[in-house]
């Protein structure tokens, strides 16, 4: 999917009503989330283009967040526009951690990896077992609590669960904004792995989507994590672009 520089901050605009920082600062092609979580993307500054930026906004930027009593980060694409910055982050102790896809796609694909949507609901509001599967093995306690309770205030966000038997096997959450439908969070239960619930649940996120008239999707996911890129490559989604925090 070729990506116009309005998608591109379309996408990143998007990205901050799913994780709902405590407040966002703006300077000139930039967006300053501020949050005292433990959710990466509410609190790292992010381009909103990926043309030039001057280098000399690494200190503008950083003295905003000091200002506010938060540790500066940069969330980056890896793209020729900063190679500048590399060597200027670097000198100022910042390094490059955490490298992390950003990934792209239409309905169609989505809609292709499962028939059905049996047993999935979509709610305004996580209730408690939506909280425990998103809270379970695997997830650390501290930041599992801080990415819920973002999710949880998010505006134009919808809460998957996939119940069978009283019981939710799966779990995610699908937020709708900037014209694109974006989608955080995917949980399903170890002992439940291979069944394609994941797939049920993200066909329902896309036919709610459908429903909206929006026809795109993205997702950001780390660049490690096998099982999640390849249900995504069945899904039809690709690499728009990576990017890493720089701390």
């Amino acid at each position: 999917m070729n990506l116009s520089a309005t998608d591109i901050e379309a996408i990143e605009r998007a990205t901050l009503t799913a994780v709902a920082p405590e407040q966002v600062q703006t300077i000139d092609g930039w967006l300053l989330p501020m949050d005292t979580g433990t959710v990466g993307r509410a609190h790292s500054a992010v381009p909103l283009h990926h043309g030039v930026h001057d280098p000399s906004r690494i200190e503008t930027v950083a003295q905003r967040y000091r200002g506010a009593g938060l540790r500066p980060v940069f969330r980056l694409p890896d793209v020729p526009a900063f190679e500048a910055w590399w060597p200027a982050l670097a000198a100022r102790g910042f390094r490059r951690e955490q490298p992390t896809l950003t990934q792209t796609g239409v309905l169609d694909g989505l809609l292709a990896l499962a028939g059905e949507t049996g047993g999935v609901s979509l709610d305004a509001r996580p209730d408690a077992d939506w909280m425990a599967m998103f809270l379970g093995e695997g997830m650390d306690p501290v930041d599992g609590a801080s990415r819920s309770k973002a999710l949880s205030r998010a505006d134009g966000t919808l809460f998957a669960s996939l119940r069978e038997g009283g019981q939710t096997l799966a779990c995610g959450a699908a937020c709708y904004a900037q014209g694109w439908l974006s989608m955080h969070g995917l949980r399903t239960a170890a002992s439940q792995r291979g069944r394609g619930l994941a797939g049920r649940m993200i066909r329902a996120m896309a036919l709610e989507a459908q429903r909206r008239g929006i026809a795109r999707a993205f997702l950001q996911v780390d660049g490690s994590n096998a099982p999640a890129l390849a249900l995504y490559r069945r899904a039809g989604m690709a690499t728009a672009w990576s990017y890493a925090y720089w701390r």
